[in-house]
């Protein structure tokens, strides 16, 4: 059987499960395919048979181990604290509690997915990450210093933060002068200012596009036009609050790609969200805030294994993600499905 119809085997197998239809899911363990992982990944022989489906009794590859392999070596790879968060709590003036008690650190190089519900505090959360917010209670540090000592400015040098509707950051009359802004009011000479333009234009697939008016963009592109402003300034933290929020699905792809492509290239990344199937494919890590408490964090494969805590934090993982937890072994997208699965001898 080809890649390709392997591939169109699981998608097949993934639909199935979406519509609750079992035999195919049975089938197509039993038929066609041995879902391939070793019993030393975290449950022994027994726990694994109890959580699989009946059939799936041959385990002969390790493709799923080289996957955790590979998320534990990534996380080898982050650099030191950047954002470190103890005891924080928010108190709003009219006495809404809004933050308790949280405990979070961020490290260099991190892809960062803040997850909840709305109203659950991530976003009170990440505010204080760049100074919009202060503790009422706790320490946050952004480097070596708690942010009550720095300014904005100096903060905003450090964090940036995208907010969610691009059309509440824009205010400029052309592209150029939206991205110039930042360098402009820190005092920067106008070759620099030029040249951090170019760069960043170029960082957002907009290269050329410095002359036009950002309000004759689509959605997308205005939201590209935000964090292209952000960049100017060179931050060592990207925040971006709901980036995908308004976008049909060909504009989210591209939006989060572009993040991608930030992060890979030294950017650490926040991202606020609840959009789960980017959660899974895009970031590294997760932390789940819930009633304005930290209720789950760590890696994603390990978070959206935890269902029921995600459920009573009104969550719930993409489909593909649950079908490979019911098989004992979280997968984070269909083509890590097929990377996990063999075709028998």
């Amino acid at each position: 059987m080809s890649p390709h119809d392997r591939l169109q085997a699981v998608r097949a197998c993934y639909s199935a499960y979406e519509s609750g239809d079992r035999s195919v899911v049975e089938q197509f363990l039993s038929d066609d395919f041995v879902f391939s992982a070793p019993p030393d990944v975290g449950i022994d022989r027994a726990t694994y048979f109890e959580r699989c489906w009946p059939n799936a009794k041959t385990i002969q590859a390790y493709e799923y181990k080289r996957l955790v392999e590979a998320d534990a070596k990534r996380e080898e790879g982050y650099g030191e604290p950047i954002i470190r968060v103890e005891g924080l709590t928010h108190r709003y003036a009219n006495g809404v509690v809004a933050l308790e008690g949280v405990d979070l650190t961020v490290r260099r190089g991190e892809f960062l997915a803040v997850l909840g519900q709305n109203g659950s505090g991530k976003t009170t959360l990440v505010k204080h990450f760049n100074g919009l917010l202060k503790p009422t209670e706790g320490t946050v540090r952004v480097g070596e210093d708690e942010t009550r000592e720095q300014g904005l400015r100096q903060l905003g040098q450090s964090v940036g933060y995208v907010f969610q509707n691009p059309d509440h950051q824009i205010f400029s009359d052309t592209v150029a002068d939206e991205v110039a802004f930042g360098p402009k009011i820190r005092g920067m000479e106008e070759d620099e200012i030029k040249e951090r333009v170019e760069e960043a234009l170029v960082a957002v697939g907009l290269e050329g596009r410095g002359g036009e008016d950002p309000f004759g963009l689509t959605k997308g592109e205005r939201q590209r036009v935000a964090v292209a402003s952000v960049l100017s300034v060179r931050p060592e933290v990207l925040i971006l609050d709901e980036p995908t929020t308004g976008l049909d699905y060909a504009e989210q792809r591209s939006m989060m790609d572009l993040v991608k492509s930030l992060n890979e290239a030294g950017s650490t990344i926040i991202v606020v969200t609840h959009t789960m199937w980017v959660v899974a494919e895009y970031a590294h890590r997760a932390a789940v805030v819930r009633n304005g408490k930290i209720s789950l964090q760590g890696p994603v494969r390990e978070v959206f294994a935890e269902e029921v805590e995600l459920h009573d934090a009104a969550l719930r993982p993409p489909h593909i993600v649950s079908l490979g937890n019911e098989l004992g072994h979280p997968v984070l997208s269909v083509e890590e499905m097929l990377e996990v699965t063999e075709e028998k001898a």
